[in-house]
């Protein structure tokens, strides 16, 4: 059963991609929950799970007094030494207080607290993996479309949610469920259904991401983009300019027979894109 517990930890954290510690923990708090329900324990409950063997212990942190008036908080000092033998009065020591039916109330009492801790830590780790990634290019799958709202949400990568508002959707494109979207990750927030994230098709940070996408010039830093004005859907201006001498900033961006261009015209549904060299004046 322990060898189960263990090996169930370990698929969950495959499942859903979440460090192990973050799963003991969520189970040792649940297991508090657990004990303080059924025993009416105190506050100084400590549960503890072996990630080895997968045992589990109950610990209640108790003062270390000369006279006993409370065995639920304190405990005498020669009690106390033959835990830790270095214990004086006024410290703690952890006194193991696991109940002999333990697995079972913990079985009974702590799943639904568990489920709920590691859907709040799989929510967790879904935010801090996307707020990395804001002003990236994410992969979306349309899943569905509010007509009345004119909102499209969208899959990421399989693994979240995001949505597009209708101020973020290039006007000339129609958007149908199932169908696939490169998008602009402008923003993270916490929601009380997990990550809130807002997709864009009309940001310009989504055309300097495709620039450094089809140019290897604009990767590399040789060719810099100065400044983007867009009106989405119709004509995008980029200014370019050389930072590596004999470098063409912007023939490097429309490349030969301007193929480079159009992969990104293509992209945003025909959107006229003009690439100009920068000057300061």
């Amino acid at each position: 059963m322990k060898n189960e517990l263990i090996m169930a930890i370990n698929n969950i954290c495959v499942e859903r991609e979440l460090e192990p510690q973050v799963v003991f923990e969520a189970i040792e708090a649940a297991l508090v929950s657990a004990h303080r329900r059924r025993f009416g324990s105190p506050a100084n409950v400590r549960a503890k799970i072996d990630p080895k063997t997968g045992e589990m212990k109950i610990f209640i942190d108790k003062e270390v007094v000369s006279e006993v008036h409370d065995e639920r908080m304190q405990i005498s000092l020669a009690k106390a030494r033959a835990i830790d033998t270095t214990s004086e009065i006024g410290s703690t020591v952890a006194v193991e207080s696991t109940p002999a039916d333990f697995g079972r109330i913990a079985a009974q009492t702590a799943k639904q607290v568990i489920l709920q801790r590691i859907r709040e830590a799989e929510r967790d780790a879904i935010y801090q993996r996307y707020h990395n990634r804001i002003g990236e290019i994410v992969h979306c799958t349309i899943r569905s479309i509010d007509h009345s709202a004119g909102t499209v949400t969208a899959s990421i990568d399989g693994k979240a949610e995001g949505v597009l508002a209708q101020e973020d959707q290039i006007p000339t494109e129609r958007y149908r469920p199932n169908g696939k979207l490169r998008c602009y990750l402008v923003e993270v927030g916490r929601g009380t259904r997990g990550p809130v994230i807002r997709l864009s098709r009309t940001h310009r940070g989504l055309l300097r991401r495709l620039l450094e996408q089809e140019v290897p010039e604009i990767y590399n830093g040789s060719v810099e983009i100065k400044s983007i004005a867009r009106e989405p859907g119709q004509r995008s201006k980029v200014a370019v300019a050389a930072i590596q001498p004999g470098v063409d900033p912007v023939g490097s961006c429309v490349g030969m027979r301007g193929v480079r261009i159009q992969a990104i015209v293509n992209e945003l549904n025909g959107e006229k894109i003009d690439v100009v060299e920068w000057n300061p004046d």
